[in-house]
């Protein structure tokens, strides 16, 4: 595929113009290229390179806004004296002292209500977690566990259900690389992702694990890290870019006996039996820096967000920390089940407590299809399929504005090329390859890169007939990619 800058466009929408809606993901991105601090680098950076770290796309240092907020009190002690009438420091005595009286009845009575409360939530009987099987692995000795329930009583805490729950949940890391133009001419540099996974499921070699699309997209590495520590490479088995989800798989053999013996496949709730006003823990990889548990209660059901490309997804609200890292982590019910896919968080500095998370119950049918799929290595550059086509993005906001599906818009098939020899058209506009939803052009490209020349894959398209837009399969045999062609499609 040939790019004539027309297709990087990714569609992002600006924050500023869509303030109330717009949410960023959460996968940190670490650029650790020295290069970046020169102002002509980072320029060129900013164009080439996506960072999805809350921060970078505020662009405000929080300490900044502690500190205005911190002055704006301290003023507040700091009025200057005034000469008053005789008499006048008494009678402020007198009001001090009366004030504070008065404080300290109603914040008394405040706390006893606030831990009568709290002692009447802790101890409302029993929930059930997570009790754990051993399932024989056919690859050693050793299992994987597997999620069962029974009744263990909660008192004002959330070990117990993190104690089960924590073992199915895996941190992500990826590396990708990433060329970027400088006044020494282009340049390329290694970028690492942070992110989170829930063990969802194995096979006869492979242990599943199931994350948001956001995090492995473009990756060239990755690595899963399990609860006592051990990384092991994973590579990607799925991934549907409309529902932001991925499944990427590690090869049993490849993980120690000991480690397997203290991995469990999580417990799949219902989310369609949450209510608002609910307890639910969330645990990832926040920051990077391993797995955290933050608490919270379910803010609202089936909201209507949008994300950063101007995707709208129904997602679960919750005042449960979602930060930078927690991307496909778990949001877990007060059974310790699985109840929603970590997934991403109010993106202004001026709002705390909106985070959002993918419906299990919603998400089941397209993880169950993505754990079917044939595991795919990333095949050489030399190697890589190839489908000589130009193309565009059709992204949300063009798709509402011209009533066009959202996908890629083929402007120019390639003479010579595969899509010529195939039923491709022009202005065919590409939505899945290989039966996996795509968006956008990098979509696309991040698919091939596991695609030989000489494979034979299905794209689904929409082909504009007599005004309507009608889906249609399309078998298109991959080419070699030509030599003098930096940019595939």
């Amino acid at each position: 595929m040939y790019d004539e800058n027309e297709n990087k466009d990714t569609g992002r929408m600006n924050p500023e113009e869509h303030k109330e809606e717009t949410v960023t993901t959460n996968f940190i991105m670490r650029d650790p290229d020295p290069v970046k601090s020169s102002p002509q680098a980072s320029e060129s950076s900013s164009q080439n390179q996506t960072d999805s770290s809350y921060e970078a796309q505020q662009n405000i240092p929080h300490y900044q806004e502690y500190q205005y907020h911190r002055a704006a009190e301290q003023n507040v002690f700091q009025e200057e004296a005034k000469p008053g009438k005789k008499g006048g420091f008494a009678k402020k005595a007198a009001a001090l002292v009366g004030a504070a009286l008065v404080f300290g009845v109603v914040a008394g009575s405040t706390m006893v209500g606030i831990n009568w409360a709290a002692g009447a939530y802790g101890n409302r009987g029993s929930v059930e977690i997570s009790q754990t099987e051993t399932i024989p692995s056919s690859a050693n000795e050793s299992g994987i566990q597997a999620s069962n329930t029974s009744s263990i009583t909660a008192a004002n805490d959330v070990s117990a259900i993190v104690d089960k729950a924590m073992p199915s949940v895996v941190a992500i890391t990826s590396k990708m690389v990433y060329e970027s133009q400088t006044w020494f001419g282009p340049m390329q540099r290694e970028g690492v992702g942070s992110g989170s996974g829930i063990v969802v499921g194995k096979n006869d070699d492979e242990l599943l694990i199931v994350t948001n699309n956001h995090v492995v997209q473009g990756a060239d590495e990755l690595k899963v890290a399990f609860i006592d520590g051990e990384a092991v490479d994973a590579s990607i088995k799925g991934t549907d870019a409309d529902s932001d989800l991925a499944v990427i798989a590690v090869p049993i053999k490849n993980i120690s006996s000991d480690t397997l013996s203290k991995i469990a496949i999580a417990s799949l709730g219902n989310s369609d039996n949450l209510k608002v006003g609910q307890g639910v823990v969330a645990i990832g990889n926040a920051l990077g820096y391993g797995q955290s548990v933050t608490v919270g209660y379910v803010s609202a059901l089936d909201r209507s967000v949008q994300t950063e490309d101007g995707t709208s997804r129904d997602l679960l609200q919750t005042d449960a920390a979602i930060n930078p890292g927690n991307s496909g982590g778990a949001l877990l019910n007060m059974r310790g089940e699985v109840v929603g896919i970590n997934s991403a968080k109010y993106s202004s500095t001026e709002v705390e407590g909106m985070g959002y998370a993918i419906p299990i119950s919603k998400a089941q049918n397209i993880i169950d299809t993505l754990m079917t799929r044939k595991t795919r290595a990333q095949v050489t550059d030399a190697n890589q399929g190839y489908l000589g086509i130009q193309c565009k993005n059709i992204d949300a906001v063009t798709s509402q504005q011209l009533g066009m599906p959202q996908g890629v818009f083929i402007y120019k098939i390639v003479e010579g090329g595969a899509a010529s020899k195939s039923d491709l058209r022009e202005k065919d506009i590409i939505t899945k390859f290989d039966g996996q939803g795509i968006k956008t052009y990098d979509d696309l490209t991040n698919m091939l890169k596991y695609y030989e020349g000489g494979t034979t894959v299905t794209l689904t398209v929409q082909s504009l007939e007599n005004g309507q837009y009608v889906e249609r399969n399309v078998d298109i045999t991959l080419g070699k990619r030509p030599a003098e062609v930096s940019q595939q499609g």
